[in-house]
């Protein structure tokens, strides 16, 4: 069952609405795209989007050799990990421990989560494994088993049946099509994909390369995606955001299917490169890796993402200048605060 925020309303664009259909749908697509520009949290998403593409420029070349593998560990010791990761460890032992694979999009590769696997690392979890799959990649199915392989040897390695997978943008439909059409959701507890076009993208018919006919509206591989997936134990959980310059309409980023238990979140202001930067984005992935899955806290979920990633420039703003303020006032202060806090909500 398929769960939206309560503002927006059940109505992603159609599959393939074709000729005058198709017009309408990019019509109100643009319009839609053009308040939000015009909007203050538009400028400033456009500005952070123009920055992430920069930093993807330059950290590209990072992520083409081999990045970080799960970690040999240091036992039961604690003492050399951050006070946010001996919280966790304290308070949620299953979740700290479970294995988080992060799926890079087309052209890309596993640099592009440098900012998500530091926060979520910060935040207690002991691995977050970023993968990468050929550029040349010519066909989803191919890759869902390239990811397949890469679950079975993170299972096998740290001995955990089940994993949670983030994908960007055609990471996540590859994971998607592994947990609907490979028997992944034996494997995959949470998925969570951003900007992911589950719905197919118009700007994949400027090009006839294989792997962009798999993404057009209506092709093959989205009908198939489409089709009954009773049983599936995999829940989901979609960023989408109405400034996505990648996936047009934007709405095709939502996940709409009546068998698979997803929760769609908005996001206004936030570019297609952007999304696996965001601070609030990473604070949200890392609250439903820790939430229990219910319907009612999912809901929950999405309307804090939403108040936060309305204004999350503003946020951003106010908070370096109360930094400015304390860094002033007392530049110890901020790193006593926190060790405080880490003692009072550490367990002895």
């Amino acid at each position: 069952m398929t769960v939206a925020h309560p503002s927006v309303r059940q109505r992603p664009a159609p599959a393939d609405p074709g000729g005058d259909g198709r017009l309408r749908v990019l019509a109100r697509d643009g319009a839609t795209r053009a308040r939000r520009l015009a909007s203050p949290t538009g400028v400033a998403g456009a500005t952070v989007e123009s920055l992430s593409w920069a930093a993807r420029v330059a950290l590209y070349p990072l992520g083409i050799v081999a990045g970080p593998g799960v970690d040999e560990g240091h036992g039961y010791r604690i003492e050399h990990l951050s006070p946010g990761q001996r919280s966790l460890i304290l308070h949620d032992l299953d979740a700290a421990g479970t294995p988080i694979l992060l799926v890079h999009g087309l052209i890309d590769n596993r640099s592009t989560f440098v900012l998500l696997r530091r926060a979520l690392k910060r935040r207690g979890f002991g691995t977050v494994v970023a993968m990468n799959y050929s550029i040349l990649t010519r066909d989803v199915r191919v890759a869902a088993a390239r990811l397949a392989q890469e679950v079975d040897a993170l299972v096998e390695q740290t001995g955990y049946e089940r994993i949670h997978v983030v994908g960007h943008s055609l990471g996540g439909l590859i994971a998607r099509y592994y947990v609907q059409r490979l028997g992944g959701d034996s494997r995959v507890h949470t998925l969570v994909t951003l900007g992911t076009p589950h719905g197919g993208t118009e700007l994949a018919r400027l090009l006839g390369t294989p792997i962009l006919r798999q993404l057009r509206p209506g092709s093959p591989l989205m009908q198939e995606l489409a089709g009954p997936a009773t049983g599936c134990r995999t829940r989901f959980v979609c960023w989408w955001s109405e400034l996505d310059e990648a996936v047009v309409p934007a709405r095709n980023a939502m996940l709409v299917h009546d068998d698979l238990a997803v929760t769609n979140i908005r996001l206004r202001s936030a570019g297609h490169l952007s999304l696996p930067n965001l601070p609030n984005v990473a604070a949200g992935i890392a609250v439903v890796i820790l939430m229990s899955g219910g319907k009612n806290a999912l809901q929950g979920l999405q309307n804090l993402i939403t108040i936060t990633a309305l204004p999350f420039a503003v946020i951003i703003v106010l908070m370096c200048i109360a930094l400015i303020r304390e860094l002033r006032h007392d530049p110890a202060s901020i790193r006593h605060y926190y060790e405080h806090q880490a003692v009072s909500n550490a367990v002895i």
